[in-house]
């Protein structure tokens, strides 16, 4: 008898792993790489990215996680055929959860933070070196971080712990329906402002000449970048939900409602902040400054500008906390898979973990300061962040697509017909060379060239 939890509904996984794929790479990253590689011309080639990169390594994951009923702790012990080591994958997806939220929870916090600084008018009069400096200020006080970051962790695992469909599913749908209403009262506005449409065509007129002013090969490269991360593919975070859903529709049919949803968060994003920059002559090719420094001298200048600042920050906070959430799930769901424990035993231990595990990150700004892992500058959030990025999600991607494409492994028919179990859209069954040879060989191409820009 098979008693794991069921989501109560069709639209909650969708807003679920939206949820978990809806995070700060969209909101955050995809609007500045946006900006730094030319605009249009760069969406057009990320989509496509997206469609021949995320979109099958996805419906793998969610195959492996609906086959085996399990989450990723144990879901290659129940499918992998009998003496094989596809199982250690397993160790690696809860290093790559766990490690996601060392730093994850820290920039949760900032925008938290930022809700409360733009509510009471911190920013007010300052110009872009005052607001600079408030940002500064936030990464010199460890007793200030550490406070948000655990508002964050303490808020996520109490919705956990009220069970999957009472806590994750009901917040999540509630958290995402807010998160699009504010993003379309915020793309009113930004589109609206007085010398929007130089924006506007930046962001929506592909101009060519841009593409090549920081090299094809650079901007094809951030855009498979972009579409591969902007998923979290790799360590078992889209697994979890796949366990979590019946067999009454196809895996490929709702991956590509997802990730659907995943871009439209994108796009209204860049519809946000591309019209606002052109308006008030703000450069939107900044890098990460752009959200915590940029914006909020935007919205310094804009007529009622600390209510269009306190809404954005809410919708990036619940951008944020949805992965939070949607992460929190899956390392919930390996202790229990593991130990047998009881949600609320494994909330409590779990929770306290994170916290401490949280607290390098957190010290990296400030009292670790002189620790420089990556170099000259770099702080322990980078080094996290490249072990994750630059490691577990592509190397792990790779091990999910051999897993389910090899006769060594779970096998191409097994995949197959699981994707394809339920109504909906099949997954194509002449895509097999693609994805057993030259997809693997595209996941490598990543993995080697985050190394090579890493340490040029």
């Amino acid at each position: 008898m098979n008693n794991r939890e069921r989501f109560s509904s069709r639209l909650g996984f969708i807003l679920i792993s939206a949820g978990c794929a809806v995070g700060l790479g969209n909101v955050w990253r995809f609007p500045y790489i946006t900006g730094q590689y030319g605009g249009a011309a760069f969406v057009l080639v990320y989509l496509i990215f997206l469609v021949l990169l995320g979109l099958p390594i996805m419906v793998m994951e969610f195959a492996v996680g609906r086959a085996s009923q399990k989450s990723a702790a144990r879901s290659f012990h129940v499918l992998e055929p009998s003496g094989t080591k596809w199982h250690l994958q397993g160790y690696a997806c809860m290093a790559g959860n766990y490690l996601l939220m060392m730093f994850y929870t820290t920039v949760g916090g900032w925008m938290a933070a930022y809700i409360f600084k733009t509510l009471t008018g911190e920013f007010k009069g300052l110009d872009s070196d005052g607001v600079a400096a408030v940002f500064n200020d936030m990464l010199a006080r460890p007793g200030y971080m550490t406070f948000w970051m655990v508002l964050v962790v303490l808020l996520s695992f109490f919705i956990c712990s009220l069970g999957l469909q009472k806590g994750v599913e009901r917040i999540t749908k509630a958290m995402m329906s807010c998160l699009f209403l504010i993003l379309l009262i915020l793309c009113i506005r930004s589109v609206t402002l007085p010398g929007a449409s130089e924006g506007l065509r930046f962001y929506l007129i592909p101009d060519f000449t841009r593409f090549t002013e920081n090299g094809v090969g650079n901007t094809i490269f951030a855009a498979m970048g972009q579409a591969f991360f902007t998923l979290s593919l790799g360590i078992g975070a889209m697994a979890i939900f796949g366990s979590y859903i019946g067999k009454d529709r196809s895996l490929t049919g709702e991956t590509i409602n997802i990730c659907l949803l995943d871009t439209l968060v994108a796009f209204l994003a860049g519809l946000i902040i591309f019209p606002s920059c052109f308006a008030f002559g703000v450069d939107p090719g900044q890098g990460p400054g752009l959200v915590f420094i940029t914006l909020p001298n935007i919205f310094n200048q804009m007529v009622g500008g600390r209510i269009f600042g306190v809404l954005f920050f809410v919708f990036m906070t619940f951008a944020a906390q949805s992965t939070i959430i949607a992460v929190f799930e899956n390392i919930i769901s390996f202790s229990m898979d593991l130990f047998g424990t009881s949600r609320k035993k494994t909330v409590l231990i779990n929770g306290i973990a994170i916290i401490l595990l949280s607290l390098p990150c957190v010290f990296g700004f400030n009292i670790w300061s002189d620790f420089q892992p990556m170099g000259a500058g770099s702080t322990i959030q980078d080094l996290e962040d490249f072990i994750v990025s630059n490691n577990l999600l592509p190397l792990g991607s790779m091990v999910y697509l051999l897993f389910c494409t090899s006769r060594y492994g779970w096998g191409w028919k097994n995949f197959l017909a699981e994707a394809d179990t339920g109504k909906g859209v099949k997954f194509p069954a002449w895509a097999r060379v693609y994805v057993s040879y030259i997809l693997p060989l595209i996941v490598l191409f990543i993995f080697i060239m985050g190394y090579y820009q890493k340490f040029k």
